[in-house]
């Protein structure tokens, strides 16, 4: 299933947490505090108190399904990076969607060795009565982000974008 239908599926529930509830100021920080820090010790096992079971991820790079995939795949994003964090900048939220507009920094392990990289987004998502994310789609440029980093990739992308 993909975000357009996850999110009318969703929606078509019409489950939300109350607005500015203290669950729904909860789910919200659970959900900074995990991406704020990917090296957290704790970091793995936050996942499954942030994501429900049945959720919905994609980062632009990968779709997943259920909080055990969405576990699997942060905690090794996470063990191929140095260092990593989300710093939230705002956030909007209106009829049970929260838009999140965020800056990420990472070290990558095997790329730009002792360099920090940085890169801008936004993230979707939706909780559900529970506070859990069930819905988590990012909006970033993956290219600028990760993939110009990548030796041989890296250099045909700005090469490409040269041309332009």
């Amino acid at each position: 299933m993909h975000y357009l239908e996850t999110l009318r599926q969703l929606e078509a529930k019409g489950v939300a947490l109350e607005s500015d509830s203290d669950e729904e100021h909860q789910a919200i920080a659970r959900f900074q505090n995990l991406l704020s820090d990917f090296k957290a010790p704790d970091f793995r096992s936050r996942v499954r108190e942030v994501y429900a079971g049945d959720a919905f991820f994609n980062d632009t790079l990968k779709t997943m399904h259920g909080a055990a995939e969405i576990e699997a795949y942060l905690a090794a994003s996470a063990d191929a990076i140095d260092k990593g964090s989300v710093e939230f900048l705002d956030l909007v939220a209106r009829d049970g969607n929260y838009y999140f507009r965020w800056l990420m920094t990472i070290r990558f392990k095997r790329f730009a060795r002792g360099e920090d990289k940085r890169s801008a987004g936004m993230t979707h998502v939706r909780f559900d009565a529970a506070g859990k994310v069930v819905l988590h789609q990012d909006f970033w440029d993956s290219a600028g982000g990760l993939f110009e980093h990548v030796p041989v990739l890296g250099w045909m992308l700005r090469r490409a974008k040269q041309q332009l």
